[in-house]
């Protein structure tokens, strides 16, 4: 469901004392062994990334930011929006389909890297009147990264500490152009993008690709209506219960408290996760 918007080598021998000539003679030239050192820059770490923690009280805001009720630990809002103070925050960014309001950016400056059908019109996600990203090559996959990646980057510039990249089984609504493989390699990009940045990032629903989340490099999950659909306990068990859940329903919602509620973070939101105070706004937890 979508909404808005080193590691050191070993050298090779003749490296070695080729490097050692070369500080011999810096010595000669009234050089100490601390000056020629300090000139070699140092390799920087990445920085730190910060898991969320298990049956943490969750408020799913990607329609839109408000001060989250008391007790409330972690959110989750659209990249557009800042994040909550003191608060964990995840970065909610439309990964592998566009916005509505977005196709003709992507026209205009991308225009091959939307799927098409065989007439050339792009493959729209009639739900969310949203436009598929082809992730179906290697030359693509890796020059979408290089836009969504800068939307990651602006994630951790923002102060979030995590992101949620929507709609991988994007490849679902395709008719067979993309398959499960070309999302997860994309996945895995925007990964190693998102860990590079200091964020963790979470598997956004697709309970079918729970199985390669290590080799995806996902963290944690959050996953739409699981309990309607009895997959909590897939996501619980890949993510020691560092799952957020957002039922829409009452059923649903009642079988995620009744078998989860103690574990996983779980709240029930109207399925247009409106703002609190507008007309249709919902919010309780287990």
């Amino acid at each position: 469901m979508s909404k808005h918007s080193a590691v050191p080598f070993l050298r090779r021998r003749s490296t070695v004392v080729a490097g050692a000539v070369g500080v011999a003679a810096a010595l000669g030239a009234g050089l100490t062994l601390s000056n020629v050192f300090a000139a070699t820059p140092a390799v920087k770490a990445a920085p730190k990334v910060v898991l969320p923690t298990a049956n943490a009280t969750f408020d799913y805001q990607i329609g839109g930011a408000y001060t989250p009720a008391k007790g409330v630990t972690a959110v989750s809002r659209d990249r557009s929006a800042k994040p909550a103070t003191g608060l964990y925050n995840v970065c909610y960014v439309n990964a592998f389909q566009t916005q509505p309001d977005a196709l003709d950016w992507w026209q205009d400056k991308h225009p091959d890297l939307i799927l098409r059908d065989k007439n050339g019109d792009p493959v729209i996600d009639e739900d969310w009147d949203e436009a598929l990203l082809d992730t179906s090559t290697a030359d693509k996959r890796t020059r979408l990264t290089n836009v969504v990646g800068a939307w990651v980057d602006g994630c951790a510039t923002s102060g979030f500490q995590a992101v949620e990249p929507d709609n991988l089984d994007s490849y679902e609504r395709s008719g067979g152009r993309l398959t499960k493989a070309h999302n997860a390699a994309f996945a895995k990009l925007l990964a190693d993008r998102a860990h590079a940045k200091g964020l963790a990032i979470g598997q956004k629903n697709t309970a079918d690709m729970v199985s390669d989340s290590t080799k995806i490099g996902f963290d944690f999950a959050v996953a739409e209506e699981c309990g309607r659909y009895n997959e909590c306990g897939d996501y619980a068990k890949a993510y020691a219960n560092r799952v957020f859940v957002i039922e829409y329903e009452d059923n649903g919602f009642q079988r995620a408290c009744t078998d989860f509620g103690s574990k996983l973070g779980i709240v029930q939101r109207d399925v247009d996760v409106s703002p609190r105070g507008s007309s249709g706004y919902a919010f309780k937890t287990c």
